[in-house]
């Protein structure tokens, strides 16, 4: 279930300003509020949007110059279903600790603050094309009911809202309790989910255009497997967008 009680979330953020002032919860040294996601700016001044050059195919940034589109050694020696990834921005201490926050501690005051990050960069590229939906990456039902929410689910609904692209998070479910990737090298995350996602229903969606979201993009191997089973059913081209980029 989506977490858009408004209701509850202004519950929650009244209730972080009882036990926690208007201050960021990152450094907790200066001032930021519930509608900046409590990350006050000189954290903002650490985040690091991705800039060209980066690779056509996974967006990895490049750290130089090139003046040609390329593709990294990375995405040469896999086998990826979407078209291209993307994301708003590098992974570095502060996302990845926001993040983890966000995911394991419920830590949902700073959805706005991801959410945000995501927006800035996904809203004005896909508002270019046509898409016919969002489509969230998806959490196995047990990890779901032990986290109570999926991050992409509530990243997705945001990005759907504010592009009004369709949103579907029921399209594609979680078959198999996999390992998590963090520790797994390139081939072996491409192995560990290569069977994890179906599509529900049998669900034909001849000519579509779908538009995958998730938090982190590292070697793709995640939202590649759910391209495939999105292109087998009929998809005609399935992008990323996440809100940050391992590098």
């Amino acid at each position: 279930m989506i977490l858009e009680d408004y209701s509850l979330k202004s519950w929650l953020a009244t209730s972080l300003t009882f036990f926690y002032p208007d201050v960021c919860q990152v450094c907790g040294l200066e001032c930021a509020t519930d509608r900046e996601g409590y990350v006050g700016s000189r954290c903002w001044e650490k985040v690091r949007f991705v800039k060209p050059p980066f690779c056509a195919r996974c967006g990895l940034p490049f750290e130089g110059e090139i003046g040609l589109s390329f593709e990294c050694s990375n995405c040469r020696e896999m086998e990826l279903f979407f078209s291209f990834a993307r994301a708003a921005v590098i992974v570095n201490g502060l996302i990845l600790d926001v993040i983890h926050r966000y995911k394991y501690l419920r830590a949902l005051w700073f959805e706005p603050f991801l959410a945000d990050l995501l927006q800035r960069k996904a809203q004005p590229a896909l508002e270019q094309d046509r898409w016919s939906m969002i489509v969230p990456v998806p959490l196995f039902p047990l990890k779901k009911r032990e986290r109570e929410f999926n991050q992409a689910e509530q990243l997705a609904a945001r990005l759907s809202a504010a592009t009004h692209i369709a949103l579907n998070t029921t399209l594609l479910f979680r078959a198999e309790h996999t390992r998590t990737q963090t520790l797994l090298s390139r081939s072996e995350r491409a192995r560990n989910v290569r069977h994890a996602f179906r599509i529900r229903n049998e669900s034909r969606l001849d000519g579509q255009r779908i538009v995958l979201v998730d938090d982190v993009l590292t070697t793709g191997a995640t939202t590649s497997a759910c391209a495939r089973v999105l292109k087998e059913a009929g998809a005609e081209e399935v992008c990323v967008w996440t809100v940050a980029r391992g590098i």
